[in-house]
Order: C-alpha cells, then sequence, then structure tokens
C-alpha cells in the first residue's frame, strides 16, 4: 500500500504572513480526518529561524487524536529532546544533507557534526518510543557543486543502516532530480536495504512532478511527501522555491494507475477549501 505523508508544515514555514496558531491547529486537524499515513506538521526548531513554526508546541495542543501518526522536524539534539516529551508524536524527522554547503547553511553544522547529532538523536528516539526520520536533502544532486554521487547516497544509506534508523526519506531539495536519476537511486537503495522503509520528498515544478513520482514508484518506493495545492519549499535552499509535489497530484498518479487511494476524499476536498483559505488561494 503506497504511503501519503502530508506536509502541511513544510508548506506553513516559508509562508509570507504569520499563520494565526488557532488557524494551524483548525488547518491540521482537518487533515487529520483525511486518513493520511503520516502528518508533518511542525518543527522544534529555533524561533529566530522559522518563526513560523514557533508555536508548533502549542499547536500540538490542539490537534484531536486520530489514526494518523505525527511527524516533527528537528535540526539538532535540542530541538529532539524537547519533541520527545510528546507522547503525541511518533517521528522526528532529521535534514541530513549530503551537500557540506548546504547542512552548514541548513542546521549550521558540517555532516561529520551532523552524523553525531544523529547518533544522539537516535539513542533518544530508541529511549522514548518514536521512530526517526532521515531526510538525505540534496539526495538527487546539488546546485553548489558540492561531490555528487550514486554511491555518496548509498554510503549514507549504509551509515544509516547501522544505526538501525527504520525510514530514509530521499529529499529533492532544489527540484534537480531527473527520472534516469531517480530510477537508478531507488533500484539500488530498495533491494540492498529491505530493512529500511524508502521515501521520496520531491520538489518540483508543476511541470515535472510526474515523471519524478512515476520513476520513484517503478522503482520500488512506496512512501510519498506531498502537500496539499503544492505549497511549500525550502526557505534554506535557493531563494526561489520550488513547490512540494501536490497531494492532488498524487492522487490523480494513483488513480490513473489503479493505485488504491488510502484517504477519505470527501474529507480531503474540504481541507482542500480550507487549506485555499489559509494560504489565500
Amino acid at each position: 500500500m503506497l504511503k501519503f505523508i502530508e506536509c502541511p508544515r513544510d508548506a506553513m514555514q516559508g509562508w509570507p504572513r504569520q499563520i494565526p496558531t488557532d488557524e494551524k491547529i483548525n488547518y491540521l486537524n482537518a487533515l487529520l480526518d483525511v486518513g493520511f499515513d503520516t502528518l508533518d506538521f511542525g518543527s522544534f526548531v529555533s524561533p529566530k529561524v522559522m518563526p513560523q513554526m514557533a508555536d508548533t508546541a502549542e499547536v500540538l495542543k490542539g490537534l484531536k487524536p486520530s489514526a494518523t501518526k505525527l511527524l516533527a522536524i528537528i535540526a539538532n539534539v535540542r530541538g529532539a529532546e524537547e519533541a520527545v516529551t510528546h507522547d503525541a508524536i511518533s517521528y522526528l524527522g532529521f535534514p541530513f544533507s549530503i551537500s557540506e554547503t548546504f547542512q552548514l547553511r541548513n542546521t549550521n553544522k558540517t555532516i561529520a557534526e551532523a552524523m553525531e547529532q544523529v547518533q544522539t538523536i537516535q539513542e533518544l528516539c530508541i529511549k522514548n518510543n518514536k521512530q526517526l526520520v532521515i531526510y538525505i536533502s540534496m539526495g538527487f544532486g546539488n546546485p553548489y557543486g558540492d561531490p555528487y554521487s550514486t554511491d555518496t547516497v548509498l554510503y549514507w544509506a549504509n551509515s544509516f543502516a547501522e544505526l538501525n534508523i527504520p525510514i530514509i526519506s530521499l529529499a529533492d531539495t532544489v527540484g534537480v532530480a531527473e527520472p534516469k536519476g531517480i530510477a537508478k537511486l531507488f533500484s539500488h537503495l530498495v533491494p540492498e536495504f529491505p530493512e529500511i522503509e524508502f521515501g521520496a520528498h520531491f520538489h518540483s515544478t508543476p511541470q515535472l512532478w510526474e515523471e519524478k513520482i512515476a520513476a520513484a514508484y517503478d522503482n520500488g518506493c512506496l512512501r510519498f511527501d506531498s502537500a496539499l495545492r503544492g505549497i511549500g519549499g525550502c526557505p534554506m535552499a535557493q531563494d526561489d522555491l520550488v513547490g512540494n509535489i501536490a497531494t492532488e497530484n498524487l492522487i490523480y498518479f494513483c488513480q490513473q494507475r489503479n493505485i488504491p487511494v488510502p484517504l477519505n476524499l470527501e474529507r480531503f476536498a474540504t481541507a482542500g477549501a480550507l487549506a485555499d483559505k489559509v494560504f489565500g488561494h
């Protein structure tokens, strides 16, 4: 069964208008009604860096119980220490860049320092009955001229496998992934590490989303991140954001392929109308 990971945090974090806490709670609760496997709802990061996410703990208090699991992004041990205190959170997501330039830009740490953080965070997750999700950012290449190859991704996947990290999502942080490279990565990773659940977090222009999803799905990826209306992107990457894959497009892809869609589409439409209000579409 294909897993839908809805990412309103990714949509909200770079939004120019400060979204009031009660609006976030109403929107997230509407998404919790839809039936997503996981909701990437917020992050425990410095409010100076991500002011839109400063109320994540308060937002969490307003979310209703749901079968949908909650994922929070953290960028360091301090954020992880806060996140693991919340029983409602199942997953902690850590962005691990294989581009040295972007790792410094995103978390103010080198790749080596980030790996030390991952080891400590994994220990925290195990101790507190959480699961760590590693996002390999710049997983399909980078615009900074840093070295990149499939072997680099495989090396880090093996490093995370040795730490018993259960989920790795390959992130196309600036939208550079092409079908050939996507197919090459997933066709290597999925059979080589059967104990790991691999996902795809694509950023894409509206014209190229389908070929990216198809290349990943056809090579064994069954976990996809998306956001309603395709809103969002990484504010720490380039000045011109490339949007998320639109959830409605992912649903369309499944319908075209006769892949079961484990969502309540009527409630999805309700959440979509609310998204238009929150984001002013």
